[in-house]
């Protein structure tokens, strides 16, 4: 794997033993990285504070993105414990489920809105909390999805709110690269995760990924945990503002 001893890492969105940000704390404490875990509430604690146990966190905090102070919060805590970040991994999305599964020229203005904010406008935020940490340059991660560069059924308005996520990424990029951070979106394939349980035929989704991808295959957790293990290592310190595909070659099928 790669060498993130030493390193200091915040990962948001661990929801159960299947979550993307569980495969990639996972692959980052196998690297030797210190990290700090969020929970969203007292119900998900149940669930995350055990993993995060497990993989010998150093930080597990309650974070609601939707609740003022919350993210300043926990940013306040790392800063007293740590003193410094050098990579964040942002995994969050939420849509109103009338708003997922409807058209998306029929999504309410409050739905659209909420799912913006959760789902995109929590990474600049941050992001911003994250850069003064940032003192020797790092990598900040989020997570996409190929609805974002086109249309995929029953993806709904998640669609243009992952484009737009994908587009922040590449500005936080420009921005914050004279400091030495670097910005990235992962775009994995579709996998069963809890997130992805509230799309509509998502099986078939995912019996398609394997039929017509050129590897005819599924990628996992920890697959996307060793890539963003590589993107938070210095093996990287030169790559920065991408949407990278994860998803067996699947996104170069026309």
């Amino acid at each position: 794997m790669f060498n993130l001893y030493g390193k200091k890492g915040l990962i948001v969105g661990v929801a159960n033993n299947q979550s993307i940000a569980y495969g990639c704390a996972k692959s980052f404490e196998l690297c030797g990285a210190d990290l700090a875990v969020t929970y969203m509430n007292a119900k998900a604690e149940q669930y995350v504070r055990p993993l995060a146990e497990i993989l010998g966190v150093s930080i597990i905090e309650q974070m609601d993105v939707e609740q003022p102070g919350e993210m300043e919060a926990v940013f306040k805590i790392i800063e007293e414990k740590w003193g410094r970040l050098d990579f964040i991994l942002h995994s969050i999305a939420f849509a109103p489920k009338e708003d997922l599964h409807g058209r998306v020229i029929d999504s309410s203005r409050d739905g659209f809105l909420r799912s913006m904010d959760v789902s995109c406008h929590s990474f600049v935020r941050m992001a911003r909390l994250a850069e003064p940490l940032m003192k020797d340059g790092g990598c900040m991660l989020t997570m996409s999805y190929m609805g974002a560069d086109e249309v995929v059924n029953n993806y709904g308005i998640m669609g243009p709110v992952k484009a737009a996520l994908q587009s922040v990424s590449r500005y936080l990029a420009a921005e914050l690269g004279p400091r030495g951070i670097r910005v990235h979106a992962i775009s994995p394939g579709p996998l069963k995760t809890r997130a992805a349980s509230g799309i509509k035929a998502f099986d078939e989704l995912m019996e398609q990924a394997i039929s017509r991808s050129p590897l005819h295959k599924l990628v996992s957790i920890e697959d996307i945990g060793a890539l963003s293990a590589f993107l938070c290592s210095d093996i990287a310190k030169t790559i920065t503002g991408g949407t990278i595909h994860i998803d067996g070659g699947y996104n170069i099928i026309g």
